[in-house]
């Protein structure tokens, strides 16, 4: 008569490790869908960089409004402008500042238009300013009614019509 162990720690192992095996490959699922859940419960509600823009824009440049929001465009008013907007996500850029004021612009609103671009671009306001200026000056009768130029890894690209003159400074996705 053989003897049969009655016990189950005293039986042969078999299998031991593919159960072990299969116990941890369960139990590392269940781990990580439980960390994404805490990530995902844990990450705040944020807004579109556009609306954080506006609203920084609004609270440091005396009177500036946001006005409303149309897609991706977040349009805004001041007395020294005609129109102003921020746009985000386009095709070639990661952000726009679009400003339109007189043919030929006021000191006042190459401030704001330096001093907006400063805060949405995070460049010192002296290199904002001296470019939106270099840019809407170039202007004329030698150069056209439509200048594009580089300025700071800033692309500005201004226009000019019979009565308005605009200027939209974009940022490119790769910068």
């Amino acid at each position: 008569m053989r003897y049969a162990p009655t016990d189950a720690s005293m039986r042969p192992h078999k299998g031991l490790f593919i159960m072990t095996l299969n116990l941890n490959v369960r139990g590392a699922i269940l781990v990580a869908a439980a960390i994404t859940g805490l990530v995902t419960l844990a990450s705040p509600a944020r807004a579109d960089r556009c609306d954080d823009s506006a609203k920084e824009l609004a609270n440091q440049v005396d009177r500036l409004k946001v006005n409303f929001r149309a897609a991706n465009v977040v349009y805004l008013t001041h007395p020294a402008a005609k129109e102003l907007s921020v746009g985000c996500r386009g095709d070639k850029y990661s952000i726009e500042l679009y400003a339109k004021g007189d043919r030929k612009p006021s000191p006042e609103f190459f401030a704001l238009v330096g001093s907006m671009a400063a805060i949405v671009f995070t460049v010192t306001k002296d290199d904002t300013t001296t470019g939106a200026t270099r840019c809407l000056k170039r202007m004329g009768l030698l150069r056209g009614d439509k200048i594009s130029m580089r300025y700071r890894r800033l692309n500005m690209e201004c226009t000019r019509t019979k009565t308005d003159a605009s200027i939209a400074i974009t940022r490119g996705k790769d910068e």
